[in-house]
């Protein structure tokens, strides 16, 4: 069967495979081409509309997730980590970036005039490398498509910002990227459109760190992972029962509504995966036969983030060349409109930082639980979620200006 996946540097890798294949056999192909190794990162997404995607499940053939032909995914970063600077390497890093600003480009990101800037700045030093005012123009970030609504102001302190640094290097300007981007209160949340049991429209975002809560952009309650004891659905419902806080002695159940089904099955394997990549030492942990009783098979089959670094710590190989591409182009057309244009190749360029691997503590264990009722009650799937001691949780970053946090509790 053809493949066309369109990659984060908006170049298409087209590809064979046996209509048999299942997800991680295109998965590999596509890292193999890329040169990734740490690829447990990234994934194959099926967009279902512009703003709406599933996840191609590794583990299932492609041909019972896909409807038709041909077959068209797009690689994207799917769990993101908490702190880049302990990816091993510098070509992992520059991928994140380049769906990071897509991220931004989009609108999923959103991000403070005085952060665009900052961010926009990095992007052009990893690109063109320090200012040359004999190579560069009056007007050369005008060229780089580096925000949703892209001012002459912004630009202007774009240059000014990059204008100041002096033989940082691309890896380099892609790790202060990085660094920066994750402080950002929507850094790697996957978005749910959802309603409260009082029909009240409401956001549900799945992070690295748990469940959370937005109603009118601003987040109203977060439930971390150690905090989640199962998560459930029933046809569009979707369900959390939360551990007792020390004023309290029972445990609480929060409904939520779902679009659809679908919807709520969506939500549900994404928050299996996220807590079982970020917070389990390893899938093996997961008690099998529990876990497949009575009806759904799902389970994240992958390596979880603890596995991974194991594994990347092993990574024996000269830091790789990889060819870096300039941003979206931006080109302005007499009135003004502004219209894309495909990406222009950049010299190639080597790493210049080859982070050494940070020697990660024992990541707190856990098992899961999961029951499925009847088929009468239309696949009511629950995920009993057993956590132990995990570790302390840090303190949150500054959110971005557009989505802030609130202090407002949802009753349960």
């Amino acid at each position: 069967m053809h493949c066309k996946v369109s990659l984060l540097d908006d170049t298409v890798y087209e590809c064979v495979v046996e209509k048999h294949a299942k997800g991680q056999d295109l998965l590999k192909r596509v890292c193999e081409h890329l040169n990734l190794l740490e690829e447990d990162y990234f994934g194959l997404a099926i967009w279902d509309n512009e703003t709406s995607k599933t996840w191609l499940d590794s583990a299932k053939e492609i041909k019972k997730q896909v409807r038709g032909v041909p077959w068209n995914f797009t690689f994207n970063v799917k769990f993101y980590p908490p702190d880049p600077a302990q990816l091993t390497e510098d070509i992992t890093r520059y991928y994140l970036c380049l769906q990071l600003r897509q991220d931004i480009i989009a609108g999923r990101l959103p991000c403070s005039f005085a952060t665009l800037a900052l961010l926009g700045s990095y992007t052009i030093q990893s690109e063109l490398g320090d200012y040359d005012p004999e190579l560069h123009g009056a007007d050369y970030v005008s060229d780089f498509k580096l925000a949703p609504n892209q001012t002459k102001e912004l630009e202007e302190k774009v240059m000014e910002l990059h204008k100041s640094y002096r033989s940082m290097t691309p890896a380099q300007a892609d790790l202060e990227f990085l660094e920066n981007a994750k402080k950002l209160s929507m850094y790697g949340v996957d978005l749910h459109k959802a309603k409260d049991l009082e029909g009240v429209d409401i956001i549900l975002g799945v992070c690295s760190s748990g469940l959370l809560v937005y109603k009118d952009k601003l987040r109203i309650n977060r439930f971390p992972w150690p905090k989640v004891l199962k998560i459930s659905y029933k046809r569009s419902s979707f369900f959390i029962k939360i551990r007792p806080g020390e004023q309290e002695q029972y445990e609480s159940t929060i409904g939520f509504k779902l679009p659809s089904y679908r919807a709520a099955k969506k939500l549900w394997k994404v928050c299996v995966e996220h807590h079982t990549f970020f917070r389990l030492t390893s899938t093996d942990t997961i008690p099998k036969s529990k876990f497949l009783a009575l009806g759904s098979k799902f389970r994240y089959s992958g390596r979880t983030q603890a596995q991974t670094r194991q594994a990347s710590a092993l990574i024996d190989r000269p830091a790789p060349h990889f060819e870096r591409t300039a941003s979206k182009r931006a080109s302005r057309s007499l009135d003004g409109a502004v219209d894309s244009t495909d990406r222009s190749p950049r010299p190639t360029s080597a790493p210049a930082i080859a982070q050494s691997q940070v020697t990660e503590g024992s990541v707190p264990g856990a098992s899961v639980k999961k029951t499925v009722a009847s088929k009468a009650q239309k696949e009511t799937v629950e995920v009993e979620v057993k956590t132990e001691e995990g570790p302390p949780e840090q303190a949150e970053p500054e959110p971005a200006e557009v989505w802030k946090v609130c202090q407002v509790q949802v009753s349960s």
